[in-house]
């Protein structure tokens, strides 16, 4: 893969894989327009946790002048995606820097495919738990048109639509595989944020309670 060729982070952060890999990470997934990202900001201020977007991390590495920077321009300028090792680089060197200061990672909207969730468990770790903010297309979109309308955006409800069914069919192999692992928690995301809050608090709540009394029972075992 040239993407993942090109640079070398991997070895320069190699020194904290073990760590990464026992770190608390959630992954936050969910259609456009789910709530995700507001999710995400809530708990991380009630938990301790770091959030991290992939959009976010892609615009502040656009805004440097760095080399990988430029890489990034032109790819997005051909109209094409940012390749997935470019993406796991960001997400990674982006762990590692707050990886002393957090008591966790959420993770905004990612994995978006099954080939990036399968990178970033050989590269950095696997997720401990992986929220799916399930979401009817119908809210999906009423939603979109609403935020639009304040952000005077021009998207119309065919786009809208067409971008709901993209998430949905890329989606579908991503949520099947953590459905395999019993990782995944797929909440009701139809109602308020505030209801929406409350259902994942819980979840959390008794992953951390488990993950307590498990660290207060060491075994010998790996």
């Amino acid at each position: 893969e040239e993407d993942q060729s090109s640079f070398s982070c991997y070895e320069s952060t190699g020194d904290f894989s073990e760590d990464l890999r026992k770190a608390n990470i959630i992954f936050v997934i969910g259609g456009p327009g789910s709530g995700k990202g507001s999710q995400c900001e809530q708990l991380a201020k009630k938990y301790g946790f770091t959030h991290l977007s992939t959009g976010d991390l892609l615009q502040n590495e656009l805004s440097s002048l760095s080399e990988r920077s430029k890489l990034i321009k032109d790819i997005m300028e051909c109209g094409e995606p940012v390749p997935g090792g470019i993406v796991l680089e960001l997400l990674k060197e982006a762990m590692v820097s707050t990886l002393g200061d957090t008591k966790g990672f959420l993770i905004d909207g990612y994995p978006q495919e099954l080939k990036e969730a399968e990178e970033f468990e050989s590269k950095v770790g696997e997720p401990k738990l992986v929220f799916c903010l399930d979401c009817s297309a119908e809210t999906l979109s009423n939603r979109l048109l609403m935020r639009n309308q304040s952000s005077q955006c021009t998207d119309n409800a065919e786009t809208i639509m067409e971008e709901i069914e993209s998430y949905n069919q890329a989606s579908k192999p991503v949520i099947a595989y953590y459905e395999r692992k019993t990782q995944l928690c797929k909440v009701d995301a139809d109602g308020s944020q505030e209801e929406v809050f409350l259902e994942v608090c819980k979840t959390i709540d008794s992953f951390l309670t488990k993950e307590e009394a498990a660290s207060s029972f060491p075994t010998e075992t790996q």
